[in-house]
């Protein structure tokens, strides 16, 4: 089924080589504007060479990568960031020595003016629920409070899209549900491209999943119809039931 609403992100053609490896090969994707989709993948599918392509860490060898109409193939990341895209992957980009509040506001002032960032890192510290621990030095967080604190660095530039690698890597199931309920009302605003290996994750957030295989889409549905589908369970999931 087609979604209806217009296209914030668009890949057409998008491949990339590394010498004679096709790592990502001629993938046409599409996420709408105000949506969820979490990529999945078994390793080597070429799904983290997608989002690299996406995030401009990897210049895809051709194609395009197209954002609300415009070509952005090869964009430097912070050219991209004044277009609403807000990247976070799994390279830390906090500041150890610098309280929870520090750390946004720091963020913050580049997009805004003092007396608007200070309101900016209110608002994201209640949308995060961080206001309690606002004042805590970074470093004496644990591994979940360290990624809310780069999620709201992201949030800080009002992004319309969001890009996160793996964001629940590492994290306790405590810690994951927390960041469940961060990724839900952050959608409220903003689309989001996550890649992800927490199934269970991914059923909480996804309304649907792009799957890859061997560099090229697979299938692309909502999580329900994915845990049905025989190719993916041969591909990814082997043989194993899934709950």
């Amino acid at each position: 089924m087609t979604d209806p609403r217009p296209p914030i992100l668009e890949t057409r053609g998008l491949t990339m080589r590394f010498g004679g490896v096709v790592a990502v090969d001629n993938v046409d994707f599409s996420i709408a504007e105000g949506e969820l989709r979490c990529l999945i993948g078994p390793n080597g599918a070429g799904k983290t060479t997608f989002f690299r392509c996406l995030t401009h860490q990897y210049k895809p060898t051709s194609g395009q990568v197209v954002y609300r109409g415009d070509d952005i193939t090869g964009s430097h990341t912070h050219e991209i960031a004044r277009r609403g895209i807000g990247i976070k992957t799994q390279v830390p980009s906090v500041f150890d020595g610098l309280d929870v509040r520090e750390n946004i506001w720091l963020s913050a002032r580049r997009h805004h003016k003092n007396r608007e960032a200070s309101r900016v890192v209110d608002d994201i510290l209640e949308r995060i629920g961080m206001t309690a621990v606002s004042k805590r030095l970074v470093g004496e967080l644990a591994h979940g409070e360290r990624q809310g604190v780069e999620l709201g660095i992201v949030l800080s530039g009002d992004p319309d899209l969001i890009l996160l690698d793996e964001p629940t890597a590492g994290m306790t199931h405590e810690e994951v549900h927390r960041t469940t309920e961060m990724i839900r009302e952050i959608n409220r605003t903003a689309s989001l491209i996550v890649v992800e290996h927490d199934m269970q994750f991914i059923k909480a957030i996804a309304n649907r999943v792009t799957v890859f295989d061997q560099g090229a889409i697979l299938v692309e549905d909502t999580m329900d119809n994915v845990l049905k589908n025989q190719q993916v369970r041969d591909i990814y999931l082997g043989k194993r039931e899934v709950a």
